[in-house]
């Protein structure tokens, strides 16, 4: 293959997973939007908020970096399969670590806004929201992130060129809705907003 045509089928493969991360973004944009009170009555979370985003592209970038590996060097199948003990280890280790990765940073906001002496809303009601969100949204990765690089592999796609757009789009999105819904989950169990 030339440089032109290597670089042909990497555009080819890449601007449908763009697209789709364009649109996606857009929509996390107007549900984030929706969220205006949300932000008001919780103080600190709209701090919180670019921190859990990162926080799931890092994390479930490197699973889908880690499965994409796993399918160039044969180490697993394109399958989903339950005593596939290197998969399903990949995708506990990233709910983990998605987790305590939310936990931490609505920790470290209580303590940098609460430093500043900045408003800031209870430690519990921030890792509440921390937490519900980030098992939500690392359920919902995981699944999405396993079935769309073992889908593309076996369509015959890069899944390295699929993970970046496609964890991008759906942490984005999934992350700011479970976000939501976990402020709301929170302020039923401990009262007011």
């Amino acid at each position: 293959m030339t440089v032109r045509e290597v670089a042909a089928e990497a555009y080819r493969e890449a601007l449908p997973a763009l697209g789709a991360s364009l649109v996606g973004g857009l929509v996390a944009g107007l549900v984030l939007g929706g969220m205006r009170a949300d932000l008001r009555a919780v103080e600190g979370l709209l701090v919180l908020v670019p921190a859990l985003l990162a926080t799931r592209g890092n994390v479930y970038g490197s699973l889908g970096t880690r499965l994409a590996t796993g399918l160039h060097q044969g180490l697993i199948e394109p399958r989903v399969r339950g005593s596939d003990r290197r998969l399903l280890a990949a995708a506990a280790a990233a709910l983990a670590n998605g987790v305590l990765t939310s936990l931490f940073a609505a920790a470290a906001v209580v303590v940098v806004l609460s430093t500043l002496g900045a408003p800031v809303a209870g430690f519990g009601r921030l890792l509440g929201i921390a937490l519900v969100a980030g098992v939500l949204s690392g359920i919902t990765l995981t699944v999405v992130v396993v079935t769309v690089v073992f889908a593309g592999y076996r369509r015959g796609h890069n899944p390295d060129t699929l993970v970046g757009p496609l964890v991008t789009t759906t942490g984005d999105v999934f992350g700011v809705l479970f976000l939501l819904i976990a402020v709301r989950v929170v302020a039923r169990l401990l009262g007011g907003v």
